[in-house]
């Protein structure tokens, strides 16, 4: 195992751009998201945003002569339905969290990445990760104000959104480097439809009892009647996730994935932006320590990998 972190290959500045640029479209359509959660489902939006989303990549593919039929269908299916589940775990607590604290908890995805790569692909991992894991705990056990009767159940699904995100930019380097980005974000868009759809079809045949579907509209209610300027949001936010799924698949197909992930942190920023805008949401001070142990561990984490990358170059395209 050698102990080269960049290969000739990587494009690490272009990377960086590209990676900003997605997770600040990511932060928009997030914050979209939440301010309408009470009067769609998420599968509806899930729906609707993927039908916008296709034909542009479709286009894009036509104009730029990329491949939407996937090398090796196993493993892109296997990383759009990772990516699809994590993303129903965290957007499923957005109506009952703020819309920065979802974003540092979903960032929690560097722990999760070192302790995965150490676990499974035997990496070694470094003094200052284990101190960043360590502080990274912390960090969340203070959001999650485990021993008091504050204690954020729904905080819950951002950190198991981390787990699958990590799952998915590990597979995402390591068997599908060689996939074509459009047919990864073409691949996983459709998963989000047919997710939609699946999801509009049980709550609409299998409507749940009136008390328990009151606590959960965002995911237990079917399809809403839409006025043409739902329509062009929904247009809105296809585009807006069209650039950050488009994105973060060549982000992370280009440059390390710990060095992506640091940049990949800029979501927290314009998410905290968006969280005061939207909702004039501002997190008090426990809340602040906790961000702040969170975001320093992850970017401990991130910058404290020395040798991440080559096992994964091993098995590139595998």
């Amino acid at each position: 195992m050698h102990r080269a972190q960049v290969s000739h290959t990587d494009q690490v500045s272009l990377g960086i751009l590209i990676i900003l640029a997605s997770v600040s479209a990511l932060a928009l359509g997030d914050a979209t998201i939440k301010l309408i959660s009470a009067d769609f489902s998420l599968w509806q939006i899930f729906a609707l945003r993927s039908a916008f989303a296709i034909p542009c990549i479709i286009l894009l593919a036509i104009l730029a002569k990329r491949r939407l039929r996937p090398t090796a269908p196993g493993w892109v299916s296997l990383r759009a339905l990772l990516l699809v589940t994590g993303w129903i775990a965290y957007y499923g607590a957005l109506p009952w969290l703020d819309l920065g604290t979802a974003a540092v908890a979903v960032y929690t995805n560097p722990i999760f990445t070192a302790l995965i790569t150490a676990a499974v692909l035997k990496e070694r991992v470094t003094p200052i990760q284990w101190l960043g894991i360590a502080i990274g705990f912390v960090g969340v056990a203070i959001i999650l104000r485990p021993t008091d009767a504050q204690f954020s159940w729904p905080l819950l699904g951002p950190i198991a959104g981390a787990l699958l995100y990590s799952l998915a930019m590990i597979l995402t380097r390591s068997k599908c480097q060689s996939e074509d980005y459009v047919s990864l974000a073409f691949a996983l868009h459709i998963a989000f439809i047919v997710t939609g759809m699946i999801g509009l079809a049980l709550n609409t045949l299998v409507p749940l009892p009136v008390s328990l579907s009151d606590q959960t509209p965002f995911l237990t209610t079917g399809w809403a009647a839409m006025a043409p300027n739902d329509w062009a949001l929904m247009a809105g936010l296809g585009l807006l996730a069209m650039a950050f799924t488009l994105g973060v698949a060549r982000a992370y197909q280009i440059a390390p994935p710990h060095i992506i992930a640091t940049f990949d942190y800029g979501y927290v920023g314009f998410a905290l932006l968006w969280g005061v805008v939207f909702f004039s949401e501002y997190p008090d001070a426990r809340g602040i320590l906790g961000m702040g142990l969170v975001i320093t561990a992850g970017l401990m984490v991130a910058l404290g990998a020395r040798r991440y990358q080559s096992p994964l170059q091993h098995s590139a395209g595998g």
